[in-house]
């Protein structure tokens, strides 16, 4: 097996789709040895704001001298970019040789995994194999029975801000969605959340865990990350690491803070170029008050595509006003809205997307609306320039 091998077993029609559930995932990682159960974990699940989360937390353990192993979803460019231990993405031939391995198992044993649960479990045997201190976890799809949730126990869990996504799985109001978060929350171990939510409390309750309920009111001046939502998401991490690691100092924490790296989250990748993967609307609405805070006089210009189970009708009407220019684009995905779907919901009149060159220069260009269109549209070369 190759590189292009190993990404095409996992884009499979027999691997690309979402099955929630532990039982496939807990009998691969058995025949595994049970790496998991070897490794020291955060937990991070929510619908907005983990990711963010996930890095700050990261780069202040590995600015504390820790081997710090990071799991996030979804990529940009690369699968390899899912896992990380000291921010190096884990190698190509490491990344082909445990999907070799692990496929091979589990067609053996007559396990049926779908591509996150693979990746999963090569993280976890990647990260126990390679003896990380700290794993920073971060759940792809709600909490209770996604696949990360297999360990039985964690350093703690954070629960970062709920809104409304993917409510076919995980319900359709906040309190079912919490419901679903809390699911990470285990025996004796803290929870730290910015939101009261009464089923976070419960089951907090129930698992005999340390509920805290964290204001968010960091200072970002220091966080390399931008945008509005990231005084919430920085203050859930400091909270975590101060609880776990009261010996980090704070002079080391703000230094890291400097060095976070989460791309494409309001990304400014240019003066006149901002990318961010905002994907449902309480993203879209994230990213409008961070562009009126930082852009307020700027005229602006839009390239969005959305996946067509997400709510694109409400992220274009929170985004978009009459005097932005909008370029609508489809990209190659089967749940790709087609410029047709987006330009019937939208007020306003818009283009087709063809390439950055051809966008207007008088304007702030933002591309916007999901993760799976970005490296279609952005040079690699743009993106990862600032962390060069």
């Amino acid at each position: 097996m190759n590189l292009e091998d190993a990404v095409a077993l996992l884009t499979s029609k027999d691997k690309f789709y979402i099955n929630l559930g532990l039982e496939r995932i807990s009998q691969i990682l058995e025949l595994l040895g049970n790496p998991q159960d070897k490794l020291d974990c955060i937990h991070i699940a929510g619908t907005n704001g983990k990711g963010s989360v996930c890095a700050i937390i990261a780069t202040i353990l590995q600015e504390a001298g820790m081997k710090v192993g990071l799991y996030t979803s979804p990529h940009i460019f690369d699968y390899t970019e899912r896992i990380k231990i000291n921010y190096n993405d884990i190698s190509q031939s490491d990344f082909v040789n445990y999907i070799e391995q692990i496929s091979n198992i589990a067609d053996n044993n007559k396990i049926h995994l779908t591509e996150f649960e693979i990746l999963t479990a090569v993280m976890f045997k990647y990260f126990a194999d390679n003896n990380v201190d700290v794993v920073v976890l971060e759940t792809g799809l709600g909490g209770r029975f996604d696949a990360t949730n297999v360990i039985k126990k964690n350093l703690c869990s954070i629960i970062t801000h709920i809104d409304l996504d993917h409510t076919e799985r995980l319900g359709n109001t906040k309190s079912k969605i919490a419901f679903e978060k809390s699911g990470i929350i285990k025996p004796n171990c803290p929870v730290f959340t910015c939101e009261g939510y009464e089923e976070i409390k419960d089951r907090a309750d129930e698992c005999n865990s340390l509920f805290v309920l964290v204001t968010p009111c960091e200072n970002t001046e220091n966080l390399s990350l931008k945008g509005t939502c990231q005084v919430e998401n920085l203050s859930l991490a400091l909270a975590a690491v101060r609880y776990l690691f009261p010996k980090i100092s704070e002079n080391s924490i703000q230094n890291a803070l400097k060095d976070v790296k989460h791309p494409c989250r309001f990304q400014i990748c240019r003066e006149d170029l901002i990318v961010d993967a905002s994907h449902n609307p309480n993203g879209a609405m994230a990213l409008k008050e961070s562009l009126d805070l930082y852009y307020p006089d700027k005229k602006r210009c839009f390239v969005f595509g959305c996946l067509n189970n997400k709510d694109y009708k409400q992220m274009m009407k929170i985004i978009f006003s009459k005097n932005d220019e909008l370029y609508f684009y489809h990209f190659n995905h089967k749940n790709s809205c087609s410029i047709e779907e987006l330009q019937a919901t939208c007020i306003y009149p818009s283009k087709t997307f063809t390439r950055l060159d051809n966008l207007p220069n008088d304007r702030l260009k933002i591309i916007c609306g999901s993760f799976y269109m970005l490296n279609e549209i952005i040079p690699r070369s743009l993106i990862l320039q600032q962390y060069s």
